[in-house]
C-alpha cells in the first residue's frame, strides 16, 4: 500500500503538473498568434479562428474519472462547432481501458478489499473458537462487541484514508494560489467526509456479513462476491443496460441531422439564398433603401452575424439532444448508488475533482460561448468599420482590436453546482449510513453466541 500510495501520488501529480504547464503555454501562444496577426479583414479573423484547452483540476490528482477518455483541446472557428480532441485513450494503447493507478483507486477499490479481509473473521471466528459465549457471559453486552468490533475495523480503514488526503492536502495547499482551481479546500473537505462515511459502511457491511455467517470461511466467500459486484459486475453491467436502453446516433448519423437542418435554415454566404434574401428585404425596408450598399451598415457583417446565430441555435439543439441521452445512460448507473454505495462514492469522487462529464460539458459550453461571442464580435468590427461596396472606406482593420479581445480562460463549476449535480449521490451515501448503523443496532440484539 505505501508503494502504491507513493507510485500513484507522484504519477499523479506529474500529470497534473505537466498537462497543465503544456496547455497553458500552447494557450499563451495562440493567444500570442491571434494578437500578432496583420491588419485583416475581420471576417478573415473569424474564419482564422484560435483554440480553447481545458486545464486540469488539482483534485484531478485524486482521481483521474474521464479525464483521459475526454479531449482537452478544441478549435473555434465561425459557422461551426467543432468537438474536443486530443483525450489521451486516443492516442495510447488498449491498456488504457483497464484503468490507472490513482490515489482514488487505491480509495476505491484496493482498500475495501482490504477491509473485507481484516474483518471477515472478527465475529465469526469468535464464535467458532467459543470466545464470543465467553465474552457475553463476563457480562460484556452484544452492542459494546458490535460496535466495538465496527470501531475498530473503521479505525484500521482510517489509517489508509488518512495517509491518501495527508499527501492530496499537501498537493491542494502548493495550487491555492490558482485562481484555476475553484473551491478546491471545499471540495477536499466533501471528498474526505465521503470516503469517511464510506469506510463507515464498508465496515458496518463486513461485521454484519462475519455476524450471519457460520464460519469464518463462509464470510470471507461472501464479502469477496459482495466486492466483486459493488465495484466490477454491477457498475459494468449497467452501463451496457443504459446504452442499450438509451442508443445514441453515430458521429457520421449526427453530423448528417446537423448537415439536413442547417441546409434548411440557408447559406449565408450565398446572396441569392432564399431564406437570407427575405432577411435582406425585411433590412432594406426598415432601413428605406432599394440597396444593401445605401444601408448605414456593412450588410456582410450583418448577415454573417444572422447565420452564426441561427447555426448555433442548430449545433447547440442537436448536442442537447445528444446530452440527454447521455444523461438518461449515466442515470442508469447513478441511481443504482441506493443499492450500490460504490456507485455513489465513484461519481462523488469524480464530480468533485473536476474529472466526471458534467466538468467536461462545462468546459465545452464555456468554449463554445467564447467561440460564438468571437465569431459575432468579428461580425460586429465588419459592420461598424468596414464600408459597403461603392462607398470610401478600409477593407482591414488594424490588428490593435485582435489584441482588444480577451483571452480564452477556463474556470471549473463552482461547488455548489458540484453539489447540486452529485445530490443523488450525496442522499445515496448518506441513506447507506444510516442504514449502517441500523443493521449494527439491530444486530446488536440479536447476535447468537452460538
Amino acid at each position: 500500500m505505501l508503494f502504491l500510495l507513493v507510485f500513484s501520488a507522484y504519477s499523479g501529480w506529474e500529470n497534473y503538473h505537466d498537462q497543465n504547464v503544456t496547455r497553458g503555454a500552447v494557450q499563451e501562444e495562440v493567444q500570442d498568434s491571434w494578437e500578432n496577426n496583420p491588419d485583416k479583414h475581420p471576417h478573415r479573423m473569424s474564419h482564422y479562428g484560435s483554440f480553447a484547452f481545458r486545464i486540469k483540476h488539482v483534485l484531478s490528482v485524486f482521481d483521474l474519472g474521464m479525464e483521459n477518455f475526454v479531449g482537452n483541446a478544441v478549435f473555434l472557428e465561425a459557422h461551426k462547432q467543432n468537438t474536443v480532441n486530443f483525450s489521451e485513450a486516443s492516442m495510447s494503447t488498449g491498456l488504457l481501458r483497464f484503468g490507472e493507478v490513482s490515489l482514488a483507486m487505491l480509495l476505491k477499490v484496493i482498500v475495501p478489499l482490504l477491509i473485507f479481509y481484516l474483518g471477515f473473521a472478527t465475529i465469526a471466528q469468535e464464535r467458532e473458537n467459543g470466545t464470543l459465549k465467553l465474552l457475553i457471559g463476563q457480562g460484556i453486552s452484544r452492542k459494546e462487541i458490535v460496535f466495538g468490533k465496527w470501531l475498530g475495523l473503521w479505525s484500521l480503514s482510517l489509517i489508509f484514508l488518512f495517509a491518501v488526503f495527508i499527501v492530496l492536502l499537501f498537493f491542494v495547499v502548493i495550487e491555492l494560489h490558482e485562481g484555476l482551481n475553484n473551491g478546491s479546500l471545499a471540495r477536499y473537505a466533501v471528498l474526505l467526509v465521503s470516503y469517511l462515511l464510506f469506510f463507515a459502511i464498508l465496515s458496518a457491511i463486513t461485521i454484519t456479513v462475519s455476524a450471519f455467517s457460520k464460519t469464518a470461511k463462509g464470510a470471507l466467500v461472501k464479502l469477496l462476491g459482495i466486492w466483486l459486484l459493488f465495484v466490477i459486475i454491477v457498475p459494468k453491467s449497467l452501463q451496457a443496460m443504459g446504452y442499450y436502453l438509451y442508443p445514441t446516433p453515430s458521429k457520421i448519423e449526427m453530423e448528417t441531422a446537423v448537415e439536413h437542418d442547417l441546409s434548411k435554415i440557408g447559406d449565408s454566404h450565398d446572396p441569392n439564398d432564399p431564406h437570407f434574401k427575405a432577411i435582406k428585404d425585411s433590412v432594406l425596408l426598415a432601413n428605406k433603401v432599394a440597396d444593401v450598399n445605401d444601408l448605414p451598415f456593412n450588410y456582410g457583417g450583418f448577415i454573417m452575424a444572422q447565420g452564426e446565430a441561427l447555426s448555433s441555435k442548430v449545433y447547440l439543439k442537436h448536442q442537447n439532444d445528444l446530452y440527454h441521452v447521455y444523461n438518461k445512460q449515466n442515470n442508469v448507473e447513478r441511481y443504482s448508488a441506493f443499492v450500490n454505495p460504490y456507485t455513489a462514492i465513484k461519481n462523488l469522487s469524480m464530480g468533485f475533482s473536476g474529472t466526471d462529464f458534467k466538468s467536461f460539458l462545462h468546459f465545452k459550453a464555456k468554449a463554445e460561448t467564447y467561440r460564438f461571442k468571437l465569431a459575432q464580435s468579428m461580425n460586429k468590427l465588419q459592420m461598424d468599420y468596414i464600408p459597403n461596396k461603392g462607398k470610401e472606406g478600409p477593407t482591414k482593420l488594424s490588428s490593435k482590436f485582435w489584441k482588444d479581445f480577451p483571452p480564452f480562460e477556463y474556470k471549473t463549476l463552482s461547488t455548489a453546482t458540484v453539489f447540486k449535480n452529485e445530490l443523488t449521490s450525496i442522499l445515496a451515501l448518506l441513506l447507506w449510513t444510516i442504514l449502517a448503523f441500523f443493521g449494527l443496532s439491530k444486530l446488536s440484539t440479536n447476535l447468537k453466541a452460538i
